[in-house]
């Protein structure tokens, strides 16, 4: 079963082993670009702070604050979700609202969607966003049944610096919960039966 966690410095090793699956790849959602060091357990340590500290950025030279949550599973490091608490113009083109990366070893088992969908549960509940934008490249196939799966609204496809297709995507962050509220019920109304 996966949680949605904090991040902390007790999936030390867990997080060095997806580390690795990437192989120096760019890691969705992971703010790896924060950190001097992953590999000691100090510099672990240090980067969490940094991680933790980013929500309460002051919102200047482009940075905006930033709440990061990891995937896992016991004691796994399956990914990881970020939740940019708004928008700069460049953001607003390409980055949008949320990114998130699962470990190449967890992918196809569920877990982007279900961490979007708890995630956008939780924005619900603390009365965030009412839309939030998501991007992805046009040829990544899971993040674009992830994403519309969640409720994603195809707003257009886009080409970054490189000429790069990219889509962008909103999500009525209400919506969601409503659908969410309503599988809970049915639930329950099953489990009555």
């Amino acid at each position: 079963m996966f949680t949605l966690v904090a991040p902390d410095p007790s999936y030390h090793q867990s997080f060095l082993e997806s580390h690795r699956e990437w192989a120096g790849a760019h890691q969705d959602g992971a703010a790896v670009f924060m950190a001097d060091d992953v590999t000691s357990p100090e510099g672990f340590a240090h980067w969490i702070g940094k991680l933790l500290d980013a929500e309460n950025a002051p919102g200047k030279d482009g940075i905006v604050p930033c709440t990061f949550r990891w995937i896992t599973e016991g004691s796994r490091y399956v990914g990881s979700i970020a939740f940019r608490h708004h928008l700069t113009p460049a953001l607003l083109n390409s980055g949008g609202h949320i990114g998130y990366g699962i470990r190449p070893s967890d992918r196809g088992r569920g877990a982007a969607s279900w961490a979007l969908q708890e995630l956008l549960a939780q924005l619900a509940t603390k009365g965030k966003p009412g839309r939030v934008l998501l991007t992805c490249d046009d040829n990544n196939i899971a993040s674009v049944k992830t994403i519309e799966r969640c409720g994603g609204l195809l707003e257009d496809v886009r080409r970054d610096e490189d000429g790069h297709p990219f889509r962008r995507y909103w999500i009525d962050v209400g919506a969601v919960s409503a659908r969410a509220g309503a599988r809970t019920n049915t639930a329950r109304t099953a489990d009555a039966h």
